[in-house]
């Protein structure tokens, strides 16, 4: 699956990556308001995680990073998918590091200081020619608020965190995502997940509820809710708001 292919909630996915919080923070929210999906990554590391469990669409890339050299991390990106469109950023204008950005791969390069308007505008024509508008067919990645699950891999990211799940809860959690902000019952739950219907289900139920949220929730706000006498449901952050 490339960085091309769309995601089941038809939402673009940046990934943003820059060592410094503040401008991580203006960056994700200037992605978040042109209405796309941001995913930010504080180090080359954290990037090459996030981009392998939930290929992005576009990413902001900044030219100096602590661990990893940009230009490393870009042509790692580009081993892994040569169409992905990736905006570099640099607060070197020297002709020959643009160049040397360009030659990895860069499809557009943005001198630091900038305007969040140019960075929006840019990744727009990006993402236009590159037709990541267009690719909405990919079933096989769910993107729920900062969660996302990939079927095919079978792999489970929060925040660009990857988290390890049984294959039980990798499969309550696939149902869950599937309903999101519907309540299923327990005995919805155990005839999709376990495919059968047995005295003390309802418990095991619970129980695998009980773990999923301490992985899927744990530390974090609440995405998994009980809804009392009814059954469960998963939701995004925003929605608790």
């Amino acid at each position: 699956m490339t960085g091309t292919a769309g995601f089941r909630t038809g939402r673009v996915r940046v990934l943003i990556v820059d060592d410094e919080p503040a401008l991580l923070d203006i960056l994700r929210a200037a992605v978040e308001e042109a209405g796309w999906l941001a995913c930010p990554a504080p180090d080359g590391h954290s990037a090459l995680r996030s981009a392998r469990g939930c290929p992005p669409h576009a990413v902001v890339l900044d030219g100096m990073l602590p661990d990893l050299d940009g230009l490393q991390v870009l042509r790692r990106l580009r081993y892994d998918d040569p169409r992905l469109p990736v905006l570099m950023l640099t607060a070197r204008d020297a002709l020959e590091h643009r160049l040397d950005g360009l030659g990895a791969g860069a499809d557009d390069y943005v001198t630091k200081p900038f305007s969040l308007e140019e960075v929006v505008l840019r990744l727009r024509g990006l993402l236009r020619r590159a037709g990541a508008q267009r690719a909405r067919g990919d079933e096989s990645v769910h993107v729920l608020g900062d969660l996302v699950l990939a079927a095919d891999s079978r792999e489970v990211h929060r925040a660009g965190e990857p988290i390890p799940l049984t294959a039980k809860e990798f499969d309550l959690l696939s149902l869950l995502m599937d309903h999101p902000r519907q309540v299923l019952s327990k005995t919805q739950i155990l005839d999709r997940v376990w495919s059968a219907s047995f005295d003390g289900g309802g418990n095991l139920v619970e129980v695998y509820i009980s773990g999923l949220r301490r992985k899927i929730d744990r530390g974090r706000a609440p995405m998994i809710h009980t809804v009392r006498g009814l059954g469960y449901t998963i939701r995004p952050v925003e929605d608790g708001r």
